[in-house]
């Protein structure tokens, strides 16, 4: 099955709040080149009808965010369309107590064969004692950093 292409068609008024929201300075940057999106590849009769890979490059974007543009206007409306969607974020792998206990690692002894622990010898202890099933190095020294500026203040 190919790939679902999405048609714009936009009425007079909406092409007008668009045209209005392009030309005004005091919106979002983000907001406006989805405006500058959907009037490109309208396809009504007031429309320029470029192709999504036209206005990408018109734009210097990806054509990925024309298609996910046009797909947002058909499927949810305009006022979705111009709006981002909310991130999503992960699950935070340290709560305090975890933080605690690789701050209370990070104080104890280096390992044997070491003059001082490292982020990734760090991480791999904390793995090794069961407080996470992985965690990386940047995790690690996140952490660190955070206790340091706290120290700092």
């Amino acid at each position: 099955m190919g790939k679902r292409v999405y048609i714009v068609r936009l009425s007079s008024e909406e092409r007008v709040d668009l045209q209005r929201l392009v030309k005004t300075g005091k919106v979002a940057a983000f907001k406006r080149q989805r405006a500058q999106i959907l009037l490109n590849v309208d396809q009504s009769q007031d429309g320029p009808a470029l192709k999504n890979t036209e206005v990408a490059g018109m734009l210097d974007i990806s054509i990925k965010t024309v298609e996910r543009a046009c797909q947002r206007l058909v499927k949810e409306g305009l006022p979705e369309a111009l709006e981002r969607l909310p991130r999503q974020s992960l699950p935070r792998k340290m709560d305090g107590d975890k933080e605690a206990q690789l701050i209370a690692i990070c104080c104890s002894d280096a390992p044997e064969g070491t003059h001082r622990w490292t982020l990734r010898l760090l991480a791999s202890r904390f793995v090794e004692l069961g407080y996470v099933e992985n965690i990386s190095p940047e995790t690690v020294r996140q952490v660190l950093k955070k206790r340091d500026q706290t120290l700092a203040t």
